[in-house]
């Protein structure tokens, strides 16, 4: 297994320290930076949360179900409102990766908050 990051995976991330209503603790999070920019040691981040009943209001949220391919536990979300830029030494371990139909929900949330 690689240690370089790429897109569509999902990694372990230590968000703390953080402020305020940022997301923290160590988490999974989905990669969407590009893996076409080597040499940085940043990547862009979409944090994964617990699912909750009161996210389905919530447009930008991505609910995702534990598969053996993306190696989580539990069924969760994908919150882009929280996408950070990490340094690769807070990616500490590969989880899993997530299917091409949810990187483009991914993505068009984000677009979705941007606007």
């Amino acid at each position: 297994m690689s240690n370089i990051p790429k897109r569509k995976e999902i990694w372990l991330v230590r968000f703390n320290p953080t402020i305020g209503d940022e997301i923290q603790k160590t988490r999974p999070a989905i990669v969407i930076s590009s893996d076409n920019l080597p040499g940085l040691a940043l990547r862009l981040v979409v944090p994964i949360t617990g699912w909750k009943p009161a996210f389905d209001q919530i447009p930008w949220l991505i609910k995702l179900q534990p598969t053996l391919q993306n190696g989580l536990t539990k069924s969760s979300v994908a919150n882009p409102l929280q996408t950070r830029s990490v340094a690769l030494a807070r990616l500490p371990s590969k989880l899993g990766t997530i299917a091409d139909e949810q990187m483009d929900s991914i993505l068009m949330a984000l677009q979705l908050i941007t606007q």
